[in-house]
């Protein structure tokens, strides 16, 4: 059975993200097999994605490691991520479906009901799904990939705060909906605008700490692999 690459590109990306592989630790093409029980192939395929992606660099004669991002480098995925996302949900309104709206107001429904309840971790989780289905609803894979990727960059770079008034930040996301539903496609852009740039307060630098890499160990899921 061969695992499928993009398989391995998610937990080794999700391992980065996480902080398992500190930024600027090296990573060789055995240590990875090892770790997620994989042969070296779809490892050496999978590193070749992640630099692609930003997420690891090669350097001559020392082979693959983790980036090190600059501090500019991590402000601008935030000013990416604030032009992309109102696009996204202009072109949302125009080219949602009716299953994604039903996804996006049970989310808010959802959302709206943990924020008065102060579950926090719960909001993060539901945020988390209802941009995705925002950005997947543009009807534009080559867009919901670039704001996918964005949202793992930045989970990377930055630890997010809640916001103070939980509430009214579900609030804006059910404009946001109303606005798509209707197929308003500026006001959705406007709206969307507004809620990242207020959203940016939110996020603070991660410091890198330098360290080993975490023993735990990470399994591949293969389910696709049998399917």
């Amino acid at each position: 059975m061969r695992i499928p690459a993009h398989s391995v590109c998610t937990a080794i990306r999700d391992d980065i993200v996480s902080g398992v592989f500190e930024r600027g630790s090296r990573l060789t093409e055995e240590q990875l097999a090892r770790r997620y029980g994989v042969s070296r192939v779809p490892v050496r395929e999978a590193l070749r994605t992640l630099e692609s992606e930003g997420f690891v660099l090669t350097r001559r004669h020392a082979g693959a490691h983790v980036a090190e991002p600059t501090e500019q480098e991590a402000a601008d995925l935030l000013d990416m991520r604030a032009l992309l996302e109102p696009l996204g949900a202009a072109r949302a309104a125009q080219r949602r479906t009716d299953a994604h709206l039903k996804v996006l107001r049970g989310l808010v429904r959802l959302g709206q009901e943990r924020a008065r309840r102060g579950q926090g971790e719960d909001l993060r989780s539901l945020g988390g799904w209802f941009h995705e289905t925002l950005a997947q609803a543009s009807g534009s894979p080559p867009l919901t990939a670039l704001l996918t990727q964005l949202r793992h960059k930045i989970a990377w770079m930055y630890a997010v705060e809640q916001p103070e008034r939980p509430v009214e930040a579900w609030a804006e996301h059910g404009a946001i909906v109303d606005a798509v539903a209707r197929g308003d496609a500026e006001r959705a852009r406007a709206l969307t605008a507004l809620h990242a740039e207020r959203s940016m307060s939110l996020h603070r630098l991660k410091r890198p700490e330098r360290g080993c890499v975490r023993v735990s160990q990470h399994v591949v899921n293969t389910t696709s692999a049998r399917n």
